[in-house]
């Protein structure tokens, strides 16, 4: 079994630091969930970034739109 490196990790952690924060400032600014949103993109990557663009971003503005 090969052992990754520390950079493998560090490049990691910052890639869902950075995810998280930017879900849970975008859903709080547009009135979401902001905490599950924050806190679903610190365990997981890519998910819950591209369920976020597709359920929140797009569908939630259109059928607003329609309503």
């Amino acid at each position: 079994m090969k052992a990754y490196s520390i950079e493998f990790w560090i490049v990691i952690v910052i890639i869902l630091l950075i995810q998280s924060f930017w879900l849970f400032l975008d859903a709080r600014k547009r009135g979401h969930n902001y905490w599950f949103w924050g806190i679903w993109g610190l365990i997981q990557t890519p998910m819950p970034i591209v369920f976020y663009l597709i359920f929140v971003r797009k569908i939630y503005q259109y059928r607003a739109g329609r309503e």
